[in-house]
């Protein structure tokens, strides 16, 4: 009988769901009239739990429905049901698993059968539904959609790793073994008998004692006996076999590949000297005659005279075959630099004494050729307006005209080089100063003179004419900069990787430069290539004071204070893609060091392979 209270059907409609999915909802899913069913409050702690627990008599027969998340007890018939399926027993209480069987079929064959049906075709003929499978299966297998299984590979999985080595390889596997390493072979110190030398002291005992073992030179002390009968048995046999066989398992041996490297492959392949023939190899003339040190020298074009100058204040012209001294022109001061003009038509030579340079003609050689040189010099016509100028232009007295000298250009602070142009005209003369006006350019023939610099970059060392292009050199103490003399500004600016730069000297076609340093480096540069140095090379052993190229070989020679000359070959190829050879050729000995300076200056024949170098020794020596 229903009670008067109407039953709250409650019915969710979710489905078979994991009801985890509501876990973060409210609600745990819907009414047959697609409201939601909201979770039951559940506010209740771990304590409420226990009191309920403790308090409530049904507690142990509420369970939580998860499809309405609400609180149901259970009733006695289903306590029950829940107790028999513990056990292992049915569900139903009526059903009875131990009832007797009903024997259907017996085992006495009666007359009449159970069914008289009479036996169907198929049960006699091949199936020919099974016929069409095996016809599709044939069909698939033929056109190749289905494999046929492939027979499974007996063989075992495991196989000899060597089996199919190489008997010549190099790591053949009888070749990798690799034998055990010997142990020590016994010496006098483990004899039963020792001599009495090996023996340990009380004190040398006692050591023994306190050191660790790893720190002991033996791992015995060394005792005597009277006979080989009386040795006892080794106490530590059994102990240093099993640290033996340790060491053996557990120290992996490997072999070392050794690499053959010839040494011979190392050296860089340069070709033999006497391949690169000719170059000077031995001291052939000396020039005396100065009393001093000779700080310069400068070559005519024709190679037939050579200009020196000195600290005993004269400049000396010698004839190069006879090293006859031609001329003396005392010139009232130390002289620094000479430079004969590279013009073969002109016979002139620029001196720097103190604070001029003196343009002289010394009357050697062609009369002709001199005598023109004066006529061209004596042709000038001063321009109307006087013109600025940072030196002065003087012409010579007629007593120093009766020396040779023709024009004296004036400058306000001592001079320490003069270099011409390759045309002859111009020549750059360097100031010992540290302003602007360091370096002058003038043109002899209208005798005029200009600062190319507006400002000062350093203290000026050297600076050189480009043989061929309209480019000018300037050697600072760590670069060189070159600049272009139509544009007016700077094309390079080359680190030298050198502390101070003694000298430079420029290849005859203009693509490469050498520059010395007083830190005994000598540096080659590409001009094409790069802004540092190809090149550098120490052979020298002190400062360098001089470098030189040959005009038409392909040599270089450098001067230093260790007294020598060292002559190099320096090939420059047409190819631009090979690099310059350079080679060391010959060292040439012969200046004595004086006051710790050795040869100062070094010049190269204009046609001939030959090499002049001035020294501190007073002496010019010619080496052929």
């Amino acid at each position: 009988p229903l009670s008067s209270a109407p039953l709250q059907d409650i019915r969710n409609t979710v489905g078979n769901i994991p009801m985890e999915w509501y876990q973060d909802f409210p609600h745990i899913g819907y009414n047959l009239d697609g409201k939601k069913i909201y979770k039951p409050i559940r506010n209740k702690d771990e304590l409420d739990m226990f009191l309920e627990k403790m308090e409530n008599p049904d507690y142990w027969r509420t369970v939580q429905d998860k499809m309405t998340g609400a609180d149901i007890k259970l009733t006695d018939e289903q306590v029950e049901l829940v107790q028999r399926l513990q056990k292992g027993q049915f569900g139903d209480v009526n059903f009875d698993p131990y009832e007797p069987a009903v024997d259907f079929f017996t085992h006495e064959v009666m007359i009449h059968p159970v069914t008289n049906r009479p036996a169907d075709k198929r049960s006699f003929i091949p199936s020919l539904t099974e016929k069409e499978k095996v016809s599709k299966l044939v069909h698939a297998i033929k056109m190749g959609w289905i494999k046929p299984r492939k027979p499974k590979d007996d063989t075992p999985t495991y196989y000899d790793l060597w089996a199919h080595e190489d008997p010549n390889s190099i790591l053949g596997r009888h070749k990798m073994h690799v034998p055990a390493p010997k142990m020590k072979l016994p010496g006098h110190e483990e004899s039963y008998n020792p001599p009495p030398e090996y023996l340990l002291s009380e004190e040398e005992k006692l050591a023994w004692e306190q050191q660790e073992p790893a720190e002991r030179k033996l791992n015995f002390v060394p005792q005597q006996f009277r006979c080989l009968r009386a040795v006892p048995a080794y106490p530590r046999f059994i102990h240093e076999r099993f640290e033996r066989c340790l060491d053996l398992y557990l120290c992996p041996r490997q072999r070392k590949m050794r690499v053959n490297v010839d040494p011979e492959d190392l050296i860089p392949k340069l070709p033999k000297p006497r391949d690169l023939q000719p170059f000077p190899t031995t001291q052939a003339l000396v020039y005396r005659g100065h009393s001093s040190l000779v700080r310069c020298l400068s070559i005519s074009p024709s190679g037939q005279w050579l200009v020196s100058g000195s600290d005993d204040g004269t400049v000396r012209f010698w004839e190069v075959c006879t090293a006859r001294c031609m001329k003396t022109l005392p010139a009232g001061g130390v002289v620094k630099s000479v430079a004969w003009n590279p013009n073969p038509t002109i016979c002139l030579v620029a001196i720097c004494v103190e604070q001029s340079v003196l343009l002289v003609n010394p009357c050697l050689g062609d009369k002709l050729l001199y005598g023109a040189t004066d006529q061209l010099l004596e042709s000038y016509e001063a321009p109307e307006e006087e013109r600025v100028q940072p030196v002065q232009w003087v012409t010579a007295t007629t007593e120093e005209h009766g020396k040779g000298i023709r024009l004296i250009v004036q400058h306000s602070k001592a001079l320490k080089q003069v270099t011409w142009h390759g045309k002859g005209d111009y020549f750059a003369s360097v100031v010992s100063d540290n302003s602007n006006m360091q370096v002058l350019i003038h043109q002899t023939s209208k005798r005029w003179s200009q600062n190319p610099f507006r400002k000062s970059k350093g203290l000026v060392q050297c600076v050189l004419f480009h043989p061929i292009r309209p480019y000018f050199f300037v050697a600072t103490q760590r670069y060189i900069r070159v600049y272009n003399l139509l544009k007016q500004e700077l094309t390079k600016k080359l680190m030298t990787n050198c502390k101070w730069v003694s000298s430079m000297s420029i290849h005859p076609g203009g693509d490469n430069i050498i520059c010395g340093s007083y830190d005994s480096k000598l540096a080659w540069f590409d001009l094409d290539l790069s802004t540092r140095p190809y090149q550098l090379l120490r052979h020298h052993k002190k400062a360098l004071r001089s470098v030189a190229f040959h005009k038409r070989y392909p040599l270089f020679a450098s001067g230093s204070d260790d007294g020598t000359v060292i002559v190099c070959h320096g090939m420059v190829y047409n190819d631009l893609l090979q690099n310059p050879l350079l080679v060391p050729v010959k060292v040439l000995k012969g200046h004595a060091l004086t006051l710790d300076l050795g040869v100062l200056d070094v010049l190269f024949h204009p046609t001939q392979p030959w090499v002049f170098s001035s020294g501190a020794d007073s002496t010019i020596r010619l080496y052929t």
